[in-house]
């Protein structure tokens, strides 16, 4: 009987020994699993997305109005202050009205004078008519008598030669009366010129916009059309001109056939406060120096963010895409065989999926083939990734701390 006890203890050992095993073999498994990678995700979105084209663009004024003189005189006030707004029809210089109101004294004193000819001339022609109409009946008569008998020769003579004096008269009152009315009309002309130099002794603004530097300062005389004395920009409206690559005039032309194109104009110093306008101009040729088209947009800038000269971001609007999918840029990859995303599977494994993209609006991208609306895409942690990779979502901000 003794004999037996070593074998059983050493079978008792080995029971042990294998439920021992048993009982650790899970912790080992567990132990032998890979942790999970901590990603960032977003979903799978389907939206309209606006097809643009961005361009740098530079602001000019919708006009450029240098203020000159129309008369030659002196300048007797400046009216505006320099470098500010100023409304169409606004006084801006006053030139010395003297000689002008004197012009205007003496055109009018000939005016009234060659009036008066001109209605003595016209009461003489009536005096005539009327002498000459009597004359005309009384050589009748003598010319009847004489027929008859009952009057002299010379008296018919003296009524003849009575009647025909009288026309020559009317006929030399009448080239009278055209002559005063040329002089009439003369001077007319001569007190409209007059008023209108009178009125261009008052320089007001041909257009609302800005003022510049005054050039010509107060009590300096100045000629006729000379130089400026000071110049407008006009701000509102206010143009951006711009270009973009002539392989994009195609579709620019279709779509501007069709309806305005929206563009937007974001000064550079305030990125925050965009500018709306509209497509206004396409330039007539393509700049074969630089395989460009030359556009032009308009816009309100009624409050003023605009400025003459300043470069500016244009985002020019062709078309909308309409049910679309799209992903943030962030979670497209360069991988061995093109772009691909990881796209999050329900038990929180990754998929490796190869994608062809668009075109790209902001921070995001259009997918053309390869996902569908309502999936998960990782969009940082990649580097850590592989297929199949068990992940778990943490914000961004955590994922660097997060430990393997």
């Amino acid at each position: 009987m003794y004999r037996w006890i070593p074998i059983v203890v050493w079978i008792l050992s080995l029971t042990m020994l294998l439920v021992g095993s048993a009982c650790q073999s899970p912790k080992a498994q567990s132990a032998g699993l890979p942790p999970s990678v901590p990603v960032s995700t977003a979903p799978v979105t389907e939206e309209s997305i606006p097809l643009t084209i961005h361009a740098v663009g530079r602001v000019e004024p919708s006009a450029v109005v240098q203020v000159k003189s129309q008369i030659a005189g002196a300048i007797t006030r400046v009216a505006f202050t320099e470098g500010a707004n100023v409304r169409a029809g606004e006084l801006l210089f006053e030139i010395d009205e003297r000689p002008y109101r004197n012009a205007l004294r003496q055109a009018e004193a000939s005016l009234a004078r060659d009036t008066a000819l001109l209605r003595q001339a016209e009461a003489n022609l009536e005096r005539d008519r009327a002498q000459a109409t009597s004359a005309k009946a009384d050589a009748e008569r003598n010319r009847q008598l004489n027929l008859e008998g009952l009057a002299s020769r010379s008296q018919n003579e003296q009524s003849q030669a009575a009647a025909g004096a009288l026309e020559a008269s009317i006929a030399a009152d009448q080239a009278a009366i055209e002559s005063a009315r040329a002089s009439f009309e003369g001077d007319q002309s001569a007190v409209d010129r007059a008023k209108l130099d009178l009125a261009y002794c008052e320089i007001h603004a041909p257009v609302s916009g800005r003022t510049g530097n005054l050039l010509i300062a107060k009590g300096n005389l100045v000629p006729v059309n000379g130089n400026p004395l000071v110049v407008i920009n006009q701000l509102a409206p206010i143009w951006a001109t711009f270009a973009v690559p002539e392989d994009s005039l195609a579709s620019i032309r279709r779509n501007s056939a069709e309806h305005k194109l929206p563009v937007k104009a974001v000064p550079r110093d305030n990125p925050g406060r965009a500018v709306e306008g509209t497509l206004a101009v396409i330039d007539n040729t393509v700049d074969a120096t630089t395989g460009t088209i030359h556009l032009k947009a308009a816009f309100e800038n009624q409050a003023g963010l605009l400025w003459p000269g300043q470069f500016v971001d244009v985002v020019l609007t062709l078309d909308t895409l309409r049910n679309v999918v799209v992903v943030p840029s962030e979670a497209v990859q360069a991988g061995q065989n093109g772009q691909m995303v990881y796209v999050v599977k329900p038990d929180q494994t990754v998929d490796a999926r190869p994608v062809k993209v668009g075109a790209n609006y902001s921070d995001k991208l259009i997918v053309d083939e390869g996902l569908k609306a309502g999936e998960t895409v990782v969009v940082d942690g990649q580097l850590r990734l592989f297929p199949g990779a068990r992940v778990q979502v943490v914000p961004a901000a955590s994922i660097d701390s997060k430990p393997l």
